[in-house]
């Protein structure tokens, strides 16, 4: 049962599937759920990869790309988004280290974040446009990769960073986060992966798929690992550590580099 609450709270702290029995989001509750968090990606991936099946089949590339984008803006509320405002907000600031954590609590949006929200999503869509303009059939469960790793990551970077708020804050929730829970996050990551590195097996496509496929299910958890970790980085060292706006940013900055990895990889260009 504990299992099963974990599981029911991180899906719905990170998306709006209808779980009950997630619990009060306590913080042991939170700490615990976040080996969890692949597994939402997972969800959030599969029903992107369903929508833009039926919406590729229905429309062309562009406007089937900007259907399933809104469905996965949907499925997490705009959770990750608001993260990536706020963040863009603050880092873009060049303030100091004490205003630029003032700029991150205040519930308004600037012309930053507005800006970085809406070349966020230009890519996006013309990322998923590529990519999903260009996919045949058994190519589109690929799609489960970048909201899986994204996710992942931000587990790595609540076990790994220093908060730069100390005890305040959501991300103080996740303090002291045992290295465990990375390492299970990581494992149910790689688990999740095999369904999409199996795609062209399960549903009958030829050999000439495989190299596709397994190049993206060994890229993924590399590509997220090595920018997650650089933006990491360089955020913690202008902030002192970091927040739940930052990990939301994160989460963002890699399902674009993700997508990326996929056209990129579908285009031969890797």
């Amino acid at each position: 049962m504990s299992a099963r609450r974990d599981a029911a709270a991180a899906f719905q702290f990170l998306s709006r599937f209808p779980v009950k029995d997630g619990g009060d989001f306590s913080p042991e509750l939170l700490r615990r759920s976040v080996a969890y968090y692949p597994l939402v990606g997972a969800a959030i991936g599969l029903s992107v990869a369903a929508g833009a099946a039926a919406a590729v089949w229905l429309l062309p590339a562009w406007p089937a790309a900007v259907i399933t984008l809104i469905l996965w803006v949907g499925l997490t509320g705009g959770l990750h988004l608001d993260g990536w405002m706020d963040s863009a907000d603050a880092l873009l600031s060049y303030r100091s280290r004490e205003r630029m954590l003032e700029i991150m609590k205040d519930s308004r949006v600037g012309a930053m974040g507005v800006l970085a929200c809406v070349l966020l999503l230009l890519l996006k869509a013309a990322l998923l446009a590529a990519f999903i303009g260009g996919s045949r059939y058994y190519e589109l469960p690929l799609l489960l990769l970048p909201p899986v790793w994204s996710r992942w990551y931000m587990v790595r970077a609540m076990a790994r960073f220093p908060l730069a708020r100390g005890n305040e804050g959501l991300a103080a929730s996740f303090a002291a986060l045992p290295p465990r829970q990375e390492r299970r996050a990581m494992l149910l990551a790689a688990l999740l992966t095999l369904p999409a590195a199996a795609a062209p097996l399960v549903l009958g496509a030829g050999g000439g798929a495989w190299p596709q496929h397994l190049a993206a299910a060994c890229l993924a958890p590399l590509t997220a690992a090595a920018c997650g970790g650089f933006a990491a980085r360089r955020i913690s060292s202008r902030l002192g550590g970091l927040t739940g706006d930052v990990y939301g940013a994160l989460n963002e900055l890699l399902e674009a580099a993700l997508l990326l990895l996929l056209v990129l990889l579908q285009h031969n260009l890797l």
